[in-house]
């Protein structure tokens, strides 16, 4: 067993300037299926060892378009992931991020999210989502895209 990875967060100014960049796309070519089954049972373990609920790539250094998720015991895994829509109404919830520990902060999102993507098996995918599975699929694209639920604090 591998030590797994650590964690990047916002207080070592070269891991905040990684996680400030956008995400390259996940391209399955250039991974074979157990390596890719690798990814996955790492970025699982790293989030679970955490007691975190959702987990992008970029969050342990990796420059892939990535994240992992588990909600109510639901295992998520999407690469390349693409948020479709957003509904109208918005809630405000708690959020906290492993990239920024010991910071929570209310925090409205649409309630409702519409995304697509991909697979392990590069096969397409597509969610609707509610509650706080919607909040961790848009918290996690925002991480690929270089953007932290601290961006969000008035």
């Amino acid at each position: 067993m591998h030590p797994l990875p650590p964690i990047y967060t916002i207080q070592k100014k070269e891991e905040e300037k990684f996680l400030r960049q956008k995400t390259a796309s996940f391209d399955f070519s250039k991974f074979t299926k157990k390596e890719i089954r690798e990814l996955l049972k790492t970025m699982r373990l790293v989030m679970h060892a955490a007691n975190g609920v959702g987990l992008s790539a970029n969050q342990i250094g990796l420059n892939l378009r990535v994240f992992v998720a588990q909600v109510e015991n639901k295992f998520y895994a999407v690469f390349n992931p693409e948020i479709t829509k957003l509904s109208k109404e918005e809630v405000l919830m708690e959020e906290g991020c492993l990239s920024v520990p010991d910071v929570f902060s209310e925090i409205s999102r649409p309630e409702k999210v519409w995304l697509k993507g991909f697979d392990a098996n590069n096969k397409k995918i597509e969610f609707k989502a509610w509650g706080l599975l919607a909040r961790v699929f848009q918290h996690e694209v925002d991480h690929l895209n270089g953007k932290l639920f601290i961006d969000y604090i008035k």
